[in-house]
């Protein structure tokens, strides 16, 4: 071989060890971006909190809001444990309703989101400012059992839903008191000075629903509202079975759009806050974002709506020391340490399945 040809011949290899090392940084680079895609939500867990304020039969839509957000939260994997719901009137069992158990969103009867499997934490006269607050802050009697308590941390995104009837700067509660705007935001702060969340989503369904949120000060919050200062906040639809109306114009479109979201799906909260224009709503739909460090159009829905968990697959053992040297030296402690071997081995098994 000459040396030109020599030169050719080297040339080549270096060229396809460039090309190949260029290949791995481009396919370390990409999977690196996916895997801080995959992670940069920074929660491990999803809470929701959703209250309906309203009593007596004319506010039926207001119970039928609540349990469709309700029913949309189960659906995308919050379970119950994770759900607190707050409902002021017993709609299914009111005198008045023609189809007793069942509470409809549409005049169709398509859907009974009140279904067979609706766990109500505060019902009726338990649903009040001073219960919703301490929800909220963790300032409950020792007493309250797990199932009525908000057990989130610094890495839980929470979804509060309001819906009810309000004004400038408050909401009613049972048309007998109210929290305003302030209260609401002093009860996020404690939260967060708590280490309670690592981000809310608030959305509140009712009229001047944007002044409940103008108070807001606490970081990591985004929040919507169906109304803006001096508008009302709609109905959509009367059944006339029942003979009210069943829904409210934000909820319904909302529900809608919450109807194409799969646990795995990749749609937005940029794109669910457009929902709802003001030709559908005939209010305009307020949104405040100054105090949420993401970009909504880069945030899943499912970040609020859903209970996906984020999960690492290794390709290696990792050995528990502490664990390890413990069962070690269980094993060599004679039978006066049976027991105590005994309790560890069961703290590392798995439960057994219930019977199906």
């Amino acid at each position: 071989m000459d040396s030109h040809g020599m030169r050719s011949w080297i040339f080549r290899i270096v060229l396809q060890v460039f090309i190949l090392q260029l290949s791995t940084d481009i396919y370390s680079y990409a999977n690196e971006e996916k895997i801080n895609e995959f992670f940069q939500s920074g929660h491990t867990n999803n809470w929701a909190v959703l209250v309906d304020t309203s009593r007596f039969w004319f506010n039926y839509r207001h119970v039928a809001n609540v349990l469709s957000i309700y029913r949309s939260v189960k659906r995308l994997g919050i379970p119950d444990s994770h759900i607190i719901l707050m409902v002021a009137d017993d709609m299914a069992c009111n005198p008045r309703n023609p189809h007793p158990g069942t509470v409809f969103n549409n005049a169709n009867q398509y859907i009974n989101v009140y279904g067979d499997d609706v766990e109500v934490d505060y019902r009726g006269y338990e649903v009040t400012v001073e219960n919703f607050v301490r929800v909220l802050t963790g300032r409950l009697p020792p007493s309250t059992p797990r199932s009525k308590r908000l057990l989130s941390d610094e890495r839980s995104n929470i979804l509060v839903y309001m819906t009810g009837h309000g004004g400038d700067g408050f909401l009613k509660f049972q048309d007998s008191e109210e929290i305003s705007n302030v209260e609401l935001a002093d009860a996020f702060e404690q939260m967060w000075q708590k280490r309670r969340y690592h981000e809310i989503f608030f959305m509140i369904d009712t009229c001047q629903a944007e002044s409940m949120y103008q108070k807001f000060y606490s970081p990591n919050i985004l929040a919507v509202a169906s109304s803006h200062v001096g508008e009302d906040s709609l109905s959509h639809h009367v059944d006339p079975a029942i003979g009210v109306y069943v829904i409210d114009r934000y909820t319904y479109y909302a529900l809608e759009f919450l109807e194409q979201v799969t646990p795995t799906s990749k749609k937005t909260l940029g794109q669910f806050l457009r929902v709802c224009p003001q030709k559908q709503c005939i209010s305009r739909v307020g949104v405040r974002s100054d105090l949420f460090q993401r970009d909504p159009e880069n945030v899943l829905l499912t970040d609020f709506f859903g209970s996906v968990r984020n999960v690492e697959l290794l390709s290696h053992t990792i050995k528990l020391e502490k664990i390890t040297n413990t069962l070690q030296q269980n094993d060599t402690c004679g039978p006066s340490c049976e027991n105590k071997q005994q309790a560890y081995r069961d703290r590392l098994s798995y439960v057994n399945q219930f019977p199906v």
